[in-house]
Protein backbone atom coordinates (compact mmCIF):
# COMPACT_ATOMS: atom_id res chain seq x y z
CA UNK A 1 0.00 0.00 0.00
CA UNK A 2 1.25 3.47 -0.87
CA UNK A 3 2.39 5.38 2.24
CA UNK A 4 0.86 8.68 3.34
CA UNK A 5 2.65 11.94 4.07
CA UNK A 6 2.29 11.11 7.77
CA UNK A 7 3.93 7.72 7.18
CA UNK A 8 6.80 9.33 5.29
CA UNK A 9 7.55 11.69 8.16
CA UNK A 10 8.38 8.63 10.21
CA UNK A 11 10.24 6.82 7.44
CA UNK A 12 12.33 9.64 5.96
CA UNK A 13 14.61 11.51 8.35
CA UNK A 14 16.64 14.26 6.61
CA UNK A 15 20.33 14.15 7.45
CA UNK A 16 21.03 17.67 6.20
CA UNK A 17 19.78 20.85 7.89
CA UNK A 18 20.54 23.77 5.54
CA UNK A 19 18.43 26.36 7.44
CA UNK A 20 18.45 26.75 11.22
CA UNK A 21 16.41 29.41 13.00
CA UNK A 22 17.80 30.57 16.33
CA UNK A 23 15.01 31.46 18.76
CA UNK A 24 17.14 34.39 19.96
CA UNK A 25 16.72 36.03 16.58
CA UNK A 26 19.48 34.82 14.32
CA UNK A 27 19.43 32.77 11.15
CA UNK A 28 22.11 30.14 10.55
CA UNK A 29 22.70 28.73 7.08
CA UNK A 30 24.82 25.84 5.88
CA UNK A 31 27.25 27.61 3.53
CA UNK A 32 26.59 25.82 0.25
CA UNK A 33 29.36 27.74 -1.50
CA UNK A 34 31.89 25.85 0.65
CA UNK A 35 30.48 22.34 0.03
CA UNK A 36 31.57 19.60 -0.33
CA UNK A 37 35.08 20.43 0.84
CA UNK A 38 34.08 22.22 4.03
CA UNK A 39 31.00 22.04 6.22
CA UNK A 40 30.70 25.64 7.32
CA UNK A 41 27.83 27.66 8.73
CA UNK A 42 27.11 31.40 8.57
CA UNK A 43 24.97 33.20 11.12
CA UNK A 44 23.01 36.21 9.89
CA UNK A 45 21.17 38.89 11.82
CA UNK A 46 19.79 41.35 9.24
CA UNK A 47 18.07 41.43 5.82
CA UNK A 48 21.20 42.97 4.29
CA UNK A 49 23.31 40.05 5.49
CA UNK A 50 20.74 37.57 4.21
CA UNK A 51 20.59 39.30 0.82
CA UNK A 52 24.38 39.08 0.57
CA UNK A 53 24.23 35.37 1.44
CA UNK A 54 21.64 34.84 -1.32
CA UNK A 55 23.71 36.75 -3.88
CA UNK A 56 26.88 34.83 -3.03
CA UNK A 57 25.07 31.47 -3.23
CA UNK A 58 25.59 30.57 0.41
CA UNK A 59 21.94 29.65 0.16
CA UNK A 60 20.46 28.78 -3.23
CA UNK A 61 17.50 26.98 -4.72
CA UNK A 62 14.15 28.73 -5.09
CA UNK A 63 12.30 27.16 -2.11
CA UNK A 64 15.28 27.55 0.23
CA UNK A 65 15.66 31.18 -0.82
CA UNK A 66 11.97 31.75 -0.12
CA UNK A 67 12.20 30.24 3.36
CA UNK A 68 15.38 32.17 4.09
CA UNK A 69 13.75 35.41 2.96
CA UNK A 70 10.79 34.75 5.25
CA UNK A 71 13.08 34.60 8.26
CA UNK A 72 14.99 37.63 6.95
CA UNK A 73 11.76 39.62 7.09
CA UNK A 74 11.45 38.66 10.75
CA UNK A 75 14.98 39.92 11.32
CA UNK A 76 14.01 43.22 9.68
CA UNK A 77 12.02 44.32 12.74
CA UNK A 78 14.50 43.13 15.34
CA UNK A 79 15.52 46.62 16.50
CA UNK A 80 12.28 48.51 15.89
CA UNK A 81 10.48 50.03 18.86
CA UNK A 82 7.01 50.66 17.42
CA UNK A 83 4.70 49.12 14.87
CA UNK A 84 4.87 51.92 12.31
CA UNK A 85 8.67 51.77 12.26
CA UNK A 86 8.44 47.98 11.94
CA UNK A 87 6.27 48.28 8.83
CA UNK A 88 8.68 50.80 7.34
CA UNK A 89 11.58 48.42 8.05
CA UNK A 90 9.75 45.57 6.36
CA UNK A 91 8.98 47.72 3.32
CA UNK A 92 12.65 48.68 3.12
CA UNK A 93 13.85 45.07 3.48
CA UNK A 94 11.63 43.66 0.74
CA UNK A 95 13.38 45.20 -2.34
CA UNK A 96 16.81 44.53 -0.81
CA UNK A 97 15.96 40.83 -0.62
CA UNK A 98 14.01 40.68 -3.91
CA UNK A 99 16.91 42.09 -5.91
CA UNK A 100 19.33 39.48 -4.59
CA UNK A 101 18.05 36.83 -7.06
CA UNK A 102 15.33 38.25 -9.36
CA UNK A 103 14.41 35.09 -11.31
CA UNK A 104 13.37 32.91 -8.36
CA UNK A 105 9.70 33.73 -7.81
CA UNK A 106 9.67 32.13 -4.34
CA UNK A 107 11.80 35.02 -3.09
CA UNK A 108 9.41 37.82 -3.98
CA UNK A 109 6.45 35.64 -3.01
CA UNK A 110 7.85 35.15 0.49
CA UNK A 111 8.71 38.81 1.08
CA UNK A 112 5.33 39.95 -0.26
CA UNK A 113 3.54 37.44 1.94
CA UNK A 114 5.42 38.45 5.08
CA UNK A 115 4.89 42.16 4.41
CA UNK A 116 1.16 41.78 3.72
CA UNK A 117 0.80 39.55 6.80
CA UNK A 118 2.46 42.19 8.99
CA UNK A 119 0.30 44.98 7.57
CA UNK A 120 -2.87 42.98 8.14
CA UNK A 121 -1.91 42.16 11.73
CA UNK A 122 -1.26 45.83 12.49
CA UNK A 123 -4.31 47.21 10.66
CA UNK A 124 -6.65 44.74 12.35
CA UNK A 125 -5.15 45.43 15.77
CA UNK A 126 -4.16 41.80 16.25
CA UNK A 127 -0.73 42.79 17.58
CA UNK A 128 -0.13 45.54 20.14
CA UNK A 129 3.63 45.96 19.95
CA UNK A 130 6.71 44.88 18.01
CA UNK A 131 7.31 41.93 20.31
CA UNK A 132 3.93 40.48 19.39
CA UNK A 133 4.52 41.28 15.71
CA UNK A 134 7.89 39.51 15.90
CA UNK A 135 6.27 36.41 17.41
CA UNK A 136 3.54 36.38 14.76
CA UNK A 137 5.97 36.79 11.86
CA UNK A 138 8.29 34.18 13.34
CA UNK A 139 5.40 31.72 13.52
CA UNK A 140 4.50 32.54 9.91
CA UNK A 141 8.05 31.90 8.69
CA UNK A 142 8.07 28.56 10.52
CA UNK A 143 4.73 27.71 8.95
CA UNK A 144 6.17 28.42 5.50
CA UNK A 145 9.05 26.06 6.27
CA UNK A 146 6.73 23.30 7.54
CA UNK A 147 4.38 23.70 4.57
CA UNK A 148 7.34 23.42 2.21
CA UNK A 149 8.33 20.09 3.78
CA UNK A 150 4.73 18.84 3.60
CA UNK A 151 4.58 19.92 -0.04
CA UNK A 152 7.80 18.10 -0.87
CA UNK A 153 6.59 14.92 0.78
CA UNK A 154 3.34 15.12 -1.18
CA UNK A 155 4.98 15.87 -4.54
CA UNK A 156 7.46 13.11 -3.75
CA UNK A 157 4.54 10.71 -3.47
CA UNK A 158 3.13 11.89 -6.81
CA UNK A 159 6.58 11.56 -8.37
CA UNK A 160 7.00 8.10 -6.86
CA UNK A 161 4.37 6.86 -9.34
CA UNK A 162 6.82 7.80 -12.13
CA UNK A 163 9.63 5.59 -10.76
CA UNK A 164 9.93 1.82 -11.16
CA UNK A 165 12.29 -0.51 -9.33
CA UNK A 166 15.71 -0.35 -10.97
CA UNK A 167 15.19 3.06 -12.61
CA UNK A 168 17.90 5.66 -13.16
CA UNK A 169 16.87 9.31 -13.06
CA UNK A 170 18.75 12.16 -14.73
CA UNK A 171 18.53 15.51 -12.95
CA UNK A 172 20.11 18.96 -13.33
CA UNK A 173 21.77 21.30 -10.87
CA UNK A 174 20.63 20.60 -7.29
CA UNK A 175 16.93 20.25 -6.57
CA UNK A 176 17.33 18.34 -3.33
CA UNK A 177 17.05 19.26 0.31
CA UNK A 178 19.91 21.74 0.05
CA UNK A 179 17.90 23.68 -2.54
CA UNK A 180 14.70 23.67 -0.52
CA UNK A 181 16.06 24.01 2.99
CA UNK A 182 14.24 20.94 4.30
CA UNK A 183 16.67 18.10 3.59
CA UNK A 184 14.26 16.44 1.13
CA UNK A 185 13.90 18.45 -2.08
CA UNK A 186 11.66 18.73 -5.12
CA UNK A 187 13.11 16.80 -8.06
CA UNK A 188 15.00 14.50 -5.69
CA UNK A 189 12.01 13.92 -3.40
CA UNK A 190 10.66 10.90 -5.36
CA UNK A 191 14.17 9.44 -5.53
CA UNK A 192 14.79 9.81 -1.79
CA UNK A 193 11.36 8.48 -0.91
CA UNK A 194 11.81 5.51 -3.24
CA UNK A 195 15.18 4.78 -1.66
CA UNK A 196 13.71 5.04 1.86
CA UNK A 197 10.99 2.56 0.84
CA UNK A 198 13.53 0.04 -0.46
CA UNK A 199 12.94 0.68 -4.16
CA UNK A 200 16.15 0.45 -6.18
CA UNK A 201 16.78 3.78 -7.85
CA UNK A 202 19.90 5.67 -8.89
CA UNK A 203 20.69 9.13 -10.19
CA UNK A 204 22.92 10.56 -12.91
CA UNK A 205 23.99 14.10 -12.04
CA UNK A 206 25.63 16.48 -14.54
CA UNK A 207 28.28 18.71 -12.97
CA UNK A 208 26.28 21.90 -13.79
CA UNK A 209 28.87 24.49 -14.69
CA UNK A 210 29.82 27.13 -13.78
CA UNK A 211 28.88 26.81 -10.09
CA UNK A 212 29.05 23.00 -10.18
CA UNK A 213 25.91 22.48 -8.10
CA UNK A 214 25.63 18.97 -9.51
CA UNK A 215 29.12 17.80 -8.60
CA UNK A 216 29.42 19.79 -5.38
CA UNK A 217 25.89 19.58 -3.98
CA UNK A 218 23.70 16.92 -5.61
CA UNK A 219 26.40 14.27 -5.44
CA UNK A 220 27.26 15.25 -1.85
CA UNK A 221 23.61 15.18 -0.80
CA UNK A 222 22.78 11.85 -2.41
CA UNK A 223 25.91 10.20 -1.08
CA UNK A 224 25.01 11.49 2.38
CA UNK A 225 21.59 9.84 2.05
CA UNK A 226 23.04 6.62 0.61
CA UNK A 227 21.42 6.99 -2.83
CA UNK A 228 23.57 5.58 -5.70
CA UNK A 229 24.71 8.47 -7.91
CA UNK A 230 26.98 8.84 -10.94
CA UNK A 231 28.57 12.16 -11.84
CA UNK A 232 28.96 13.14 -15.50
CA UNK A 233 30.25 16.20 -17.31
CA UNK A 234 27.62 18.55 -18.71
CA UNK A 235 28.74 17.62 -22.22
CA UNK A 236 27.95 13.92 -21.63
CA UNK A 237 24.21 14.48 -21.17
CA UNK A 238 23.27 13.76 -24.78
CA UNK A 239 25.24 10.53 -25.02
CA UNK A 240 23.95 9.26 -21.69
CA UNK A 241 20.38 9.76 -22.82
CA UNK A 242 21.03 8.40 -26.31
CA UNK A 243 22.48 5.22 -24.78
CA UNK A 244 19.30 4.81 -22.72
CA UNK A 245 21.18 5.00 -19.44
CA UNK A 246 18.26 6.91 -17.89
CA UNK A 247 14.56 6.14 -17.60
CA UNK A 248 13.35 9.66 -16.90
CA UNK A 249 14.46 13.21 -16.26
CA UNK A 250 13.38 14.99 -13.06
CA UNK A 251 14.31 18.62 -12.50
CA UNK A 252 13.20 21.44 -10.23
CA UNK A 253 12.23 24.97 -11.21
CA UNK A 254 12.76 28.55 -10.13
CA UNK A 255 9.68 29.82 -11.94
CA UNK A 256 6.86 28.23 -13.94
CA UNK A 257 4.43 30.28 -15.99
CA UNK A 258 0.76 29.50 -16.47
CA UNK A 259 1.39 28.37 -20.04
CA UNK A 260 4.02 25.86 -18.88
CA UNK A 261 7.26 27.71 -19.62
CA UNK A 262 9.81 26.49 -17.08
CA UNK A 263 12.72 28.57 -15.79
CA UNK A 264 15.41 26.43 -14.19
CA UNK A 265 19.17 26.17 -13.96
CA UNK A 266 21.01 26.62 -17.24
CA UNK A 267 21.23 23.28 -19.04
CA UNK A 268 17.65 22.23 -18.32
CA UNK A 269 16.42 23.19 -21.78
CA UNK A 270 19.06 20.98 -23.38
CA UNK A 271 17.94 17.98 -21.32
CA UNK A 272 14.30 18.64 -22.18
CA UNK A 273 14.91 18.82 -25.94
CA UNK A 274 16.99 15.63 -25.97
CA UNK A 275 14.46 13.81 -23.80
CA UNK A 276 11.65 14.90 -26.13
CA UNK A 277 13.60 13.71 -29.18
CA UNK A 278 14.33 10.31 -27.60
CA UNK A 279 10.93 9.74 -25.99
CA UNK A 280 12.21 9.95 -22.42
CA UNK A 281 9.73 11.45 -19.91
CA UNK A 282 10.72 14.91 -18.68
CA UNK A 283 9.17 15.92 -15.35
CA UNK A 284 9.39 19.23 -13.52
CA UNK A 285 8.75 19.12 -9.77
CA UNK A 286 7.98 22.31 -7.86
CA UNK A 287 5.63 23.60 -5.16
CA UNK A 288 2.76 25.87 -6.15
CA UNK A 289 4.67 28.88 -4.77
CA UNK A 290 6.99 28.51 -7.77
CA UNK A 291 4.17 29.25 -10.23
CA UNK A 292 3.87 32.74 -11.69
CA UNK A 293 0.39 33.14 -13.11
CA UNK A 294 0.82 36.78 -14.14
CA UNK A 295 4.01 37.02 -16.19
CA UNK A 296 4.56 36.19 -19.83
CA UNK A 297 7.76 34.61 -21.12
CA UNK A 298 8.99 37.94 -22.49
CA UNK A 299 8.55 39.57 -19.06
CA UNK A 300 10.89 37.29 -17.12
CA UNK A 301 14.40 38.54 -16.39
CA UNK A 302 17.09 35.90 -16.90
CA UNK A 303 19.69 36.54 -14.23
CA UNK A 304 23.30 36.91 -15.35
CA UNK A 305 26.21 36.56 -12.97
CA UNK A 306 29.88 37.47 -12.70
CA UNK A 307 31.86 36.54 -15.87
CA UNK A 308 34.69 35.28 -13.67
CA UNK A 309 32.49 32.36 -12.65
CA UNK A 310 33.03 31.06 -16.20
CA UNK A 311 36.63 32.22 -16.59
CA UNK A 312 37.66 30.36 -13.43
CA UNK A 313 36.90 27.26 -11.39
CA UNK A 314 36.97 28.06 -7.67
CA UNK A 315 39.35 30.90 -8.36
CA UNK A 316 41.69 29.02 -10.72
CA UNK A 317 41.81 30.59 -14.22
CA UNK A 318 40.74 28.29 -17.08
CA UNK A 319 40.42 30.89 -19.88
CA UNK A 320 42.40 33.87 -21.20
CA UNK A 321 42.11 36.85 -18.90
CA UNK A 322 39.52 39.36 -20.05
CA UNK A 323 37.77 37.10 -22.57
CA UNK A 324 34.17 38.18 -23.18
CA UNK A 325 31.71 35.98 -21.26
CA UNK A 326 27.95 35.44 -21.34
CA UNK A 327 26.91 33.86 -18.03
CA UNK A 328 23.13 33.34 -17.77
CA UNK A 329 22.14 31.42 -14.66
CA UNK A 330 18.83 30.07 -15.94
CA UNK A 331 17.32 28.99 -19.23
CA UNK A 332 13.73 28.60 -20.32
CA UNK A 333 12.12 25.34 -21.39
CA UNK A 334 9.05 25.74 -23.64
CA UNK A 335 5.99 23.71 -22.60
CA UNK A 336 6.13 21.41 -25.65
CA UNK A 337 9.12 19.64 -24.10
CA UNK A 338 7.57 19.06 -20.66
CA UNK A 339 5.83 15.73 -20.04
CA UNK A 340 4.23 16.85 -16.78
CA UNK A 341 4.51 19.33 -13.93
CA UNK A 342 4.40 17.65 -10.52
CA UNK A 343 3.20 19.73 -7.56
CA UNK A 344 1.98 18.99 -4.05
CA UNK A 345 -1.57 19.49 -5.35
CA UNK A 346 -1.29 16.98 -8.16
CA UNK A 347 0.27 16.18 -11.52
CA UNK A 348 -0.41 18.69 -14.30
CA UNK A 349 -0.41 17.42 -17.88
CA UNK A 350 -0.66 19.42 -21.12
CA UNK A 351 -2.31 21.60 -22.22
CA UNK A 352 -0.75 23.61 -19.39
CA UNK A 353 -2.45 26.90 -20.26
CA UNK A 354 -5.72 25.19 -19.48
CA UNK A 355 -4.72 22.84 -16.68
CA UNK A 356 -2.25 24.76 -14.49
CA UNK A 357 -4.86 26.92 -12.77
CA UNK A 358 -7.21 23.95 -12.38
CA UNK A 359 -4.66 22.16 -10.21
CA UNK A 360 -2.79 24.83 -8.29
CA UNK A 361 -5.90 26.84 -7.37
CA UNK A 362 -7.69 23.88 -5.85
Amino acid sequence: MKPSVKDLKEIFKPKLKPIIWNEEGKLTLLDQSALPFETAFVTLSSPDEVAAAIRTMKVRGAPAIGITASFAMVLAIKNESNLNQALVALSRAKPILDNARPTAVNLSWATSHMLSTARALVEKGEVRNTRELWSSLEAEAKRIYNEELEAELQMGLYGLDKISDGDTVLTQCNAGGLATGTGLGTALAPVKIAHALGIKVSVIAPETRPWLQGSRLTVYELMTDGVPVTLISDTAVGLVMYQRMVNSVMVGADRILQDGHVYNKIGTFKEAVIAHELGIPFYVLAPVTTFDLKSRAEDVIIEERDPNEVRTVRGVPIAPEGVNVYNPVFDVTPPKYVTALITEKGVIYPPFEKNVRKVIER
